[in-house]
């Protein structure tokens, strides 16, 4: 259940209600949306009926919500929610794709990058300065120095950077260089950062755990919501099954999904989602035609010398050749490539 407070609610109409959940035995978590103050009953049970808090004090509504998610979900908010990145729309009828490579290696390589992505027509450029790598003894990123050559790029180019924060003690740090936070499939379940990122409002790209159900997914994204921040993107970048001839296992089953029970935006990964780059464009066309509201997809100038995920990370003339591709798909749903 979710109380939604009035705006001009006080704090002790605020109050008294939070003193009626518990008195009836129940928790509860306060957060916060569009200057309405929303309470969340926790474990609440479908006896406990709205009629006990519809007509307290400047009360607005009450949602009755069984799911273990609740502001991720469709009952909670009925529309389509659309992520403004300094004018640029994630989640509308624009389809918006993010490209650049797995991981910063210098400037000149940077920059190449940003070139590429801009005259391809995409806006957003990603690109790792921290790497969560599997092999302690791989290239880990160039840190700080990394961030500041993204900020060059965006400087230079117009582009809007996308990249990975690891840990909460550098959230601050990249939070000063980015544009959207990347939260990567090993920290999906990383509560702590979760709560951190919650308390910012920039716009934090969430990916899916290699293992996570839906559920799990929906839930990690409502420790960010809980917290205030309503600005989260989720990313499908596939799952591990029993396949061996592919990285991991893209499930597109979940992009419709997700546009059934949740309002927040999906994109989807088909670099990681296969680790193969042969693949990543049919499946981008794939993920287009399923109701992605963008791609995520890895690119390099030269990926037989790229320092991480060459093999899945397409050519200059494939990027361009993606774009291309998927508008057709695009316009054939009713939907435009931003």
């Amino acid at each position: 259940m979710i109380i939604v407070m009035k705006k001009h609610a006080t704090k002790d109409d605020i109050q008294n209600v939070l003193d009626r959940i518990l008195e009836m035995g129940y928790n509860y978590q306060i957060s916060y949306s569009e200057g309405n103050t929303l309470i969340v009953v926790l474990d609440s049970q479908p006896e406990l009926g709205k009629e006990k808090f519809i007509f307290m004090k400047n009360v607005d509504n009450v949602i009755q919500i069984n799911k273990p998610y609740k502001l991720t979900s469709r009952e909670f908010k009925s529309d389509n929610t659309v992520i403004d990145v300094d004018g640029i729309k994630i989640g509308g009828e624009e389809i918006v794709v993010i490209a650049g490579p797995c991981s910063i290696e210098n400037e000149d390589q940077l920059m190449l990058s940003a070139e590429i992505v801009k005259n391809a027509g995409i806006k957003f450029l990603r690109g790792g300065a921290f790497k969560p790598r599997t092999s302690p003894y791989s290239f880990q990123g160039l840190g700080e120095g990394g961030l500041k050559l993204l900020a060059k790029a965006r400087e230079k180019t117009g582009l809007k950077i996308v990249t990975e924060v690891m840990d909460s003690a550098e959230v601050d740090i990249v939070a000063d260089y980015a544009d959207v936070l990347q939260i990567g499939a090993r920290n999906m379940q990383n509560t702590k950062l979760l709560q951190i990122l919650g308390k910012l409002r920039k716009p934090i790209l969430l990916k899916r755990s290699f293992s996570a159900t839906l559920n799990e997914f929906l839930l990690s994204a409502e420790y960010i919501l809980n917290k205030g921040n309503e600005n989260v993107i989720l990313c499908e970048r596939g799952i591990r099954t029993f396949v061996e001839y592919t990285r991991n296992t893209l499930d597109l089953n979940i992009v419709p999904a997700i546009k059934q029970i949740s309002h927040l935006p999906i994109i989807v990964d088909p670099s990681h989602g296969t680790g193969k780059s042969e693949y990543v464009i049919p499946m981008s066309r794939a993920a287009i035609a399923a109701g992605a509201d963008g791609l995520l997809v890895e690119m390099h100038p030269n990926p037989e010398n790229a320092s991480s995920d060459g093999e899945q990370s397409l050519t200059p003339q494939n990027l361009t050749k993606l774009v291309q591709e998927i508008k057709v798909i695009a316009n054939s749903i009713g939907r435009k490539i931003l």
